[in-house]
């Protein structure tokens, strides 16, 4: 290992493509390879690093710590070494895969779309994709595990950099007609005074919203907690609940519904795509960045308020 002289470095493509496989034939697919050959390599790599690196889980190969301690460092390397061999740009015909992060609200707004160009213009990129926490994202992002994380992020670390993609303003969802309660006009005493849906990774932890709250030193009540927000809005309909959520994330609602401004001041939604300061000049992540822009802006339009 000393010498890299002595090492075939087409073995680490190999390795970066079973990590995000799990799976021999599919990594040989993906590889343009034979099985048996991509099986001969796996067999150097054990010798080379000195691990077996995957085990067979009946029907997937499952990564040793050590594989999964060199995911991240691997895909970081490749990348710079993409960099100096496609200074100028990136090929989207080739086999590629993102390791990429976001919420399902964020999921909701970008996945669509950026598939759909991606399937059209560049079926041989692939995508991997987590939910995380804030914190857990901006971690894995410093530390070269997945390549950008999608959020909003007030604050990040100097070896993490954000893009921002859009600014929005919260809305209220709520069902005018709900029961025990109807809500013929959300007033700020109504907004404080009624049940709420709270959407949070980390359950009942405060988000940016209810921090943001504190300043008017009063408290909502929270009556659900969901840790994702894509079935809070079904939750709403019959009932006296209400969700504040983005309002883009209400361009669509059922019927019945209504979508009210917040009667009271709460700060912008900076959505942003984060990663690290190192990769600012990789051709990849920039053409991602560039194509993940493109689908959000071509997906804007004016919504009612």
């Amino acid at each position: 290992m000393n010498n890299l002289r002595n090492v075939d470095l087409n073995l680490l493509v190999v390795l970066d493509a079973l990590l995000a496989e799990r799976h021999l034939s599919r990594a040989a697919e993906r590889l343009n390879m034979s099985q048996p050959a991509v099986s001969h390599a796996l067999a150097r790599l054990r010798i080379l690093l000195e691990d077996p690196l995957f085990h067979r889980r009946r029907r997937e190969m499952e990564p040793t710590l050590r594989a999964l301690e060199l995911s991240g460092p691997l895909a970081e390397a490749l990348a710079q070494i993409r960099t100096v061999l496609t200074p100028d740009g990136f090929d989207p015909t080739g086999r590629h895969v993102f390791r990429l992060a976001m919420s399902d609200f964020g999921a909701g707004l970008v996945l669509p779309g950026l598939m759909e160009a991606l399937r059209r213009e560049a079926p041989g990129v692939d995508l991997v994709v987590t939910q995380q926490s804030r914190e857990s994202m901006i971690s894995a992002v410093a530390d070269g595990e997945i390549d950008m994380a999608f959020g909003v992020f007030p604050e990040l670390p100097s070896r993490c950099v954000a893009e921002l993609l859009f600014e929005d303003d919260y809305a209220c969802l709520l069902d005018p007609s709900a029961q025990p309660r109807p809500y013929p006009g959300l007033t700020e005493t109504l907004y404080w005074s009624a049940p709420h849906v709270l959407a949070a990774v980390h359950g009942e932890a405060a988000t940016e919203l209810d921090l943001h709250l504190r300043s008017y030193r009063k408290a909502r009540r929270i009556a659900l907690v969901l840790p994702h927000w894509s079935v809070a809005p079904q939750v709403i309909r019959g009932t006296d609940l209400i969700l504040t959520v983005a309002r883009r994330c209400l361009a669509e609602v059922a019927p019945g519904l209504e979508v009210a401004a917040t009667p009271v001041d709460l700060p912008t939604i900076r959505f942003a795509a984060i990663h690290a300061r190192r990769r600012r000049s990789d051709p990849a992540l920039r053409w991602l960045m560039s194509k993940t822009k493109q689908v959000l802006s071509a997906r804007d339009r004016p919504l009612s308020r």
